[in-house]
């Protein structure tokens, strides 16, 4: 799928997002919300609020919607794609509610930059919300918040039960744990199988968590090929831009369990529908054969320091590449909005391929 298929409006540089939100929205299905959970491929803000260097409240970041947001990219998430493509309002970052808890309506954003299913990922950036606790904020907004806007319990279970919930989440259990053995032992303690093993141990109980808060419709977003991305490709000194297949490799450990976790939490919690976005062969993909998606550069990031662009993130006030819909990637380790464009397309257009068993489109209308 070339960027630019599907029915995705482009915001054009500068074009403010309140603009964005404020585009007529189409509901495609049952759904009335979404609710995201994960790190900083598809934090909107919430690291805005929090002690920690994990920020994107700087330029360039933001550079396409016309100023930062938080957003980890030059537009764009996955998620924010996602949700136009459901026809629902983007979620907004939970820790920006403050009053203004009537929003909580329209889905909420808990996504939280060097977040990680396990408590100890990205500990070294400072304050960050784990997916504990991001669970724990969403157990707040379902047992005080949302009562308050829809006190029929019978309704609330239904409105919970209707709506969307994405979890991605896992990239920094490695990128920011498993692969800095100067800072975190879990390396040494673990093998990469027994390492996958911890991460899915952890992980069910947590997806059993929010099916007990009264999640239903899950879209669990695998890891994407790790080894490729600019940070990996500098701090492992890839002479030709080549993808370390060691880090690939043990990504794929986790990924592949996913599916049989998946059909075991559908088969046992009832009323449930769990769907896995695979990105993995699609992202590499991607870098293997970036002109079949557009792209003429695979390796580079748009905004960086160093070989790659992946010894530093980007520098406020740094000047980008001017051609950003050409790069994969944005910085040392997030896609550009035009990549998450078309990974958003792969899952939540009707005939998605890269969603498993359905598309995330068939399950909002379920």
């Amino acid at each position: 799928m070339k960027r630019g298929s599907g029915s995705v409006v482009h915001i054009p540089p500068f074009v403010s997002l309140i603009s964005f939100l404020l585009l007529p929205i189409t509901q495609c299905g049952r759904a009335p919300a979404m609710f995201i959970f994960g790190d900083s491929l598809i934090d909107n803000g919430n690291n805005n609020f929090i002690p920690t260097i994990a920020k994107a409240n700087y330029l360039p970041y933001g550079i396409d919607l016309g100023f930062p947001t938080g957003r980890f990219c030059n537009g764009l998430t996955v998620t924010d794609y996602g949700a136009q493509l459901l026809g629902l309002r983007i979620p907004v970052p939970y820790l920006s509610l403050q009053s203004k808890t009537a929003e909580i309506i329209n889905g909420v954003n808990y996504a939280s930059a060097a977040a990680g299913i396990l408590d100890a990922t990205g500990s070294h950036y400072g304050a960050r919300i784990t997916f504990n606790g991001q669970i724990a904020l969403f157990e707040k907004t379902v047992r005080l918040q949302l009562p308050l806007l829809i006190p029929d319990p019978k309704k609330l279970s239904d409105y919970l039960a209707s709506s969307m919930f994405v979890i991605n989440i896992g990239s920094n259990d490695y990128i920011n744990n498993y692969l800095l053995p100067n800072l975190y032992p879990s390396s040494r303690i673990y093998s990469a199988a027994a390492f996958a093993d911890l991460l899915i141990e952890n992980l069910a109980s947590q997806l059993m968590s929010l099916y007990r808060l009264g999640a239903r419709k899950m879209v669990i977003v695998g890891v994407g090929p790790l080894g490729c991305i600019p940070s990996q490709l500098f701090q492992q000194n890839s002479t030709d831009g080549s993808c370390i297949d060691g880090i690939n490799n043990a990504v794929s450990i986790f990924n592949n369990h996913l599916m049989p976790l998946m059909s075991k939490l559908n088969s046992t919690l009832s009323g449930s529908f769990f769907i896995l976005e695979n990105i993995y062969k699609s992202f590499l993909d991607m870098v293997q054969r970036p002109s079949s998606y557009g792209f003429t550069e695979n390796n580079m990031a748009c905004c960086g320091n160093g070989k790659y662009g992946g010894e530093l993130s980007c520098l406020p006030l740094q000047k980008p590449c001017l051609q950003r819909d050409q790069f994969i990637f944005w910085d040392s380790y997030h896609p550009t909005q035009a990549a998450n464009k078309i990974v958003a397309e792969r899952c939540y257009l009707p005939s998605a391929t890269d969603c498993q068993p359905i598309s995330a489109f068939q399950l909002a209308g379920i």
